[in-house]
């Protein structure tokens, strides 16, 4: 970490807002700073698709730009967009979506950040499964909102149990944050855990705010959103981007779906962060959803072999416990009971070149784990565990 990164974390200067200092310096940022500095480093860090975008999303940006489209949309997104996700969401999910139940963002980030910065506040509690994306604890402590963690494990393939979510809500919870299929872990929650969830919140008055933006990349099961378990929207927000679907992170294109009063409301909100998103990509977005989609079909079966011969390498390596995860394009394994995750990804780095993320960086209960990225070929991933085999045969963990 540089000088000035600790200086922005770490500083007391009364200039700040003191709620920065609840901001802590990304994991993912230090290990990929760090390796920038090092020779013949292999990413196992990396969390997003190493192939480029689809040739007609490509196209549309490019056609967009000559036609002229650069210019401001409409506050809640392009109308073809909107119209365009309103049909895709609709068709996919058996129920009926209209334009203005959908927001478009600068990626599924803003749509969080709009999600649950608008909810925080003093004395809520926000139930959050841990691991989870480090992202969410973050934004709700700079509201002063508090975070209460559910621990889930490697040996239970990090399944989330609905029982122990519905028995921590108390008269404080104001909302639940699932993560499904989830990054850092790649679980995907079976329908039967979100729905007992989704309709236990409902009951309560409780929201559900839903971070999707794996949907698509699902394995070995039958995905279940949150659209498919709730009978209305009126307590759920529902989050997802083009990012790892269509390979499209740069772009910055997501939208956050909700009922159409609570649409209204972040409308406001997002007029005043962003203003809108970027207009030549939410016409990519169009052809995206609107033109051919094989190429979903190729990188889930890309995915699936990356992972499953992940799996084998992480089975044959001393001291990482794996489970086969269901979605995304993460593993994480556990290290041995009170192993500092965090210095074996250091070390892990700095003497064989392989550059993965600490457990710490997800939350409270997982410092002796690593996550592992496996958006980089079956080639690579090959080449990283010949090296961490045999460094993890000489380590000492007793």
């Amino acid at each position: 970490m540089s000088r000035l990164d600790f200086d922005f974390y770490e500083s007391e200067d009364p200039v700040w807002n003191p709620a920065l200092l609840t901001i802590p310096v990304p994991g993912i940022r230090k290990m990929v700073n760090l390796a920038s500095t090092m020779d013949d480093v292999i990413h196992l860090s990396i969390g997003q698709p190493d192939a480029p975008a689809p040739p007609h999303v490509i196209q549309a940006t490019v056609d967009a730009l000559e036609a002229g489209q650069t210019g401001y949309t409409m506050d809640a997104g392009l109308p073809e967009l909107l119209e365009a996700l309103a049909e895709y969401n609709g068709e996919r999910y058996g129920r009926a979506i209209s334009p203005e139940n959908i927001l478009v963002t600068t990626g599924a980030t803003e749509a969080i950040y709009l999600a649950l910065t608008a909810v925080s506040a003093p004395g809520r509690e926000f139930i959050v499964p841990d691991p989870a994306f480090m992202l969410y604890a973050p934004l709700i402590r700079m509201n002063g909102g508090e975070v209460r963690y559910i621990p889930t494990r490697a040996e239970n393939n990090h399944q989330l149990d609905p029982q122990e979510v519905i028995d921590a809500i108390d008269t404080n919870t104001h909302a639940i944050i699932l993560n499904s299929p989830s990054n850092p872990t790649g679980t995907v929650y079976p329908r039967e855990t979100v729905e007992m969830i989704v309709q236990e919140a409902a009951y309560r008055g409780i929201y559900v705010i839903s971070d999707e933006v794996y949907d698509h990349l699902v394995y070995d099961r039958d995905y279940a959103g949150v659209l498919s378990c709730c009978s209305d929207l009126d307590h759920v927000m529902i989050i997802s981007s083009f990012s790892k679907t269509f390979s499209m992170a740069g772009m910055r294109i997501g939208w956050l779906i909700a009922s159409q009063g609570a649409i209204r409301k972040l409308r406001r909100y997002h007029m005043f962060t962003t203003t809108v998103a970027n207009t030549p990509c939410q016409w990519a977005g169009v052809a995206a959803l609107r033109g051919d989609r094989s190429f979903i079909r190729d990188i889930i079966s890309t995915y699936k072999a990356r992972r499953d011969r992940l799996v084998q390498l992480v089975e044959q390596t001393p001291f990482l416990e794996g489970y086969v995860p269901d979605g995304a394009f993460y593993l994480f394994p556990a290290l041995p009971e009170g192993v500092n995750g965090n210095n074996v990804a250091l070390r892990l780095l700095r003497e064989t070149g392989v550059c993965t993320i600490a457990g710490d960086t997800f939350g409270e209960s997982c410092r002796n784990a690593l996550r592992i990225s496996y958006a980089t070929s079956i080639d690579q991933i090959e080449r990283a565990f010949e090296r961490i085999i045999p460094w993890m045969e000489k380590q000492d963990f007793g």
